[in-house]
């Protein structure tokens, strides 16, 4: 498996990441084509392409902050998916980064939540917050209520929320 950087949003592997980052995650959970392409230009932010046997699996963007790597989105493919590839990327980014954090959507919300958040489990995260609030990526779009996952016990999760919530979000 590969993780391939992106470092230009005029990559052709661009156009095929955004259309699949609309499809797959709530409109309140995305970034419109303009933030999207911001990104590029961002120093923590990283764009990864994900390759297995020649082919575009997967993507992730990760935001290096002061001292842990936060985890935005993570996507594989739906062709890809029930293949454990979403493990496998979770194991290599385990290894790369030592401190973890990411957001999902409570598990009791439906059964996709429940399902992702198992994942995660199994995939040495645990909980550290249920009061988190994902500010509005802009206008019209609602702040959310998730859960922020590490894997890692951080020090302090309130000085972490400030740091992703005035860094990540537009």
């Amino acid at each position: 498996m590969e993780f391939l950087p992106i470092t230009s949003a005029g990559d052709h592997r661009v156009q095929e990441i955004y259309a699949s980052y609309t499809t797959t995650f709530p409109v309140d959970e995305q970034r419109d084509k303009k933030q999207f392409t911001d990104l590029f230009s961002t120093p923590q932010a990283k764009i990864m392409s994900v390759v297995h046997e020649s082919e575009a699996v997967g993507y992730l963007i990760l935001w290096k902050l002061s001292s842990f790597v936060f985890v935005e989105h993570f996507e594989v493919f739906e062709a890809f998916r029930s293949k454990k590839l979403g493990s496998q990327i979770m194991g290599h980014l385990l290894e790369t980064y030592p401190k973890i954090i990411l957001e999902i959507e409570p598990e009791d919300l439906n059964e996709d939540a429940k399902r992702r958040y198992s994942f995660y489990q199994r995939n040495s995260f645990e909980l550290i917050d249920t009061t988190y609030v994902q500010p509005s990526y802009g206008e019209g779009k609602k702040s959310l209520n998730l859960w922020l996952l590490a894997n890692y016990t951080p020090d302090n999760v309130e000085e972490l929320k400030s740091e992703i919530c005035n860094t990540v979000y537009p």
